[in-house]
């Protein structure tokens, strides 16, 4: 038997071929990240804009703000069978087209019917993505560094978030406000979706530069590609024992070729249901509210457009700046830990947001904080985004692309993919209609069902750090034992 012991300490380092190989594939796949993030952020900057040129209220701009989320559950359900059955760079590129198409749609936009279907084609492009790009990654990367790969696909959702907030602030600077006209006799904010094309553009053309899935290769038939694609990703030593135990696991699974996702919990697995529970927690706790309606949001506490879109970059900055931390720590300290420290500063940042919005008050139909509360309420957002950022945004992606047996894998992260995009639709289209019921009681739901998220984790969901992709299903077949927080 081949012992993991001979492999060297630093074979997974920046300076090793090895790291380089898979980080480089990783960067590649992770890409369609950074087209979720682009695409859900980027209307932030639109949202008054369209709300004016259209002339709706405020329940038709919340639907489409959000409706995109629901194409996007529709391409997390398909890409799972999609991905099994057609491999994973084709629907990658399946994905980008899509994308492009509707960034194209959206921005040459005549009425609000034709932006809600653009806007859908796009979040099925998007939802393509968010299920292929964490499988790849999990299924290309040597277990001893696949955490923090996996957290690459947060890490690429935040610098699209980024990208946006900043495309949308310069658009807004170069034609001084979102409904002016900037290029072509074009509104800037019709700008703000023509972007998009660019990112697109990439992800597609990066998917004919990257090889297949080994894993998905071996489940063909073609260990020999398999084997060709893994001797560049893992040393010699560890190369035959990785080999072994995949097809240990294919082998297993064509036993259970009828295997589907149907179980004795509620009509599922168990095993799924812990996916479709993390994906939900890290929606319900209003992340994306900060980013779809902080130009909004900072409006209300009397910043005007141009700096309300400044501190919405730099909150993206930060956003990116403590996923780089979580990808430090995530294969050095292990996922439960974060997970749980995250909930703790979620629910007490978003505890102090509920409180400052508590003291609002309420002029010409205008919602503004008085005296400090404005400042608390900035400081409060910002170390929700850092809670959130360094613990549920990336380390929800990594278990979900390591906790599924490979059997199912591909269905049941389309699944999970398929309920964080409807929980996220939920709170999207919810939050105008509940701003303006009350702000104070709007973000302390969001704080309770952070520290709801604190006490599943700590009771459900077992330590995963190192373990072979295809042993850590196990942990969650027995009952976890409960750990110190």
């Amino acid at each position: 038997m081949t012992s993991t012991g001979a492999i060297p300490s630093d074979a997974f380092s920046l300076r090793s071929p090895f790291g380089r190989r898979a980080i480089g594939l990783s960067v590649a796949a992770a890409v369609g990240g950074f087209l979720f993030g682009f695409d859900s952020s980027v209307i932030n900057g639109a949202v008054d804009s369209i709300q004016g040129n259209f002339d709706i209220g405020d329940v038709l701009t919340g639907f489409v703000v959000a409706v995109a989320l629901l194409g996007c559950a529709v391409g997390a359900l398909l890409a799972g069978n999609l991905s099994d059955r057609w491999g994973r760079l084709r629907v990658m590129r399946l994905g980008a087209i899509m994308f492009l198409v509707s960034s194209i749609g959206s921005g040459l936009t005549f009425s609000v019917p034709d932006l809600i279907l653009w806007r859908v084609i796009g979040g099925i492009g998007i939802g393509i993505a968010s299920v292929v790009a964490p499988a790849y990654i999990a299924e290309i990367a040597p277990r001893q560094i696949r955490g923090g790969l996996a957290s690459l696909q947060q890490l690429a959702i935040t610098l699209g978030i980024f990208a946006a907030l900043l495309s949308d602030a310069v658009m807004v600077w170069g034609a001084g406000g979102a409904s002016e006209t900037l290029w072509l006799g074009l509104e800037a904010w019709r700008w703000m979706f023509l972007v998009g094309v660019v990112p697109a553009a990439v992800y597609g053309l990066l998917s004919f530069t990257i090889p297949e899935s080994p894993r998905y290769l071996m489940a063909k038939g073609r260990d020999d590609d398999a084997e060709e694609i893994f001797a560049r990703l893992v040393p010699s030593a560890d190369l035959k024992h990785t080999m072994r135990d995949i097809r240990n696991s294919i082998d297993a699974d064509r036993k259970n070729s009828n295997a589907t996702l149907r179980g004795p919990v509620l009509g599922l697995q168990s095993i799924v249901w812990v996916g479709i529970i993390l994906s939900v927690f890290q929606q319900f706790v209003g992340i994306n509210v900060i980013f779809y309606y902080s130009t909004t949001l900072w409006k209300a506490v009397g910043f005007n457009e141009s700096n309300s879109l400044l501190i919405g970059v730099i909150t993206s900055v930060t956003n990116v700046l403590v996923t780089l931390i979580a990808i430090f720590l995530v294969d050095r300290i292990g996922r439960k830990p974060i997970l749980l420290t995250g909930s703790i500063m979620m629910t007490v940042s978003l505890g102090a947001m509920a409180l400052a919005f508590a003291f609002s008050v309420t002029v010409d139909g205008e919602v503004s904080l008085p005296g400090a509360w404005g400042p608390v309420a900035l400081v409060a957002a910002n170390l929700f985004v850092v809670g959130f950022g360094a613990s549920w945004g990336p380390l929800v992606w990594v278990l979900l692309g390591e906790i599924f047996p490979s059997r199912i894998r591909g269905k049941a992260l389309g699944v999970a993919a398929g309920a964080q995009w409807i929980a996220n639709f939920l709170i999207t289209v919810s939050f105008p209609a509940m701003s303006s019921w009350s702000l104070p009681l709007t973000y302390s739901m969001y704080a309770a069902f952070a520290a709801l998220s604190f006490f599943y984790v700590l009771l459900r969901v077992p330590e995963t750090k190192g373990m072979e992709l295809e042993k850590t299903e196990t942990l969650f077949t027995q009952k976890p034992k409960k750990t110190k927080a």
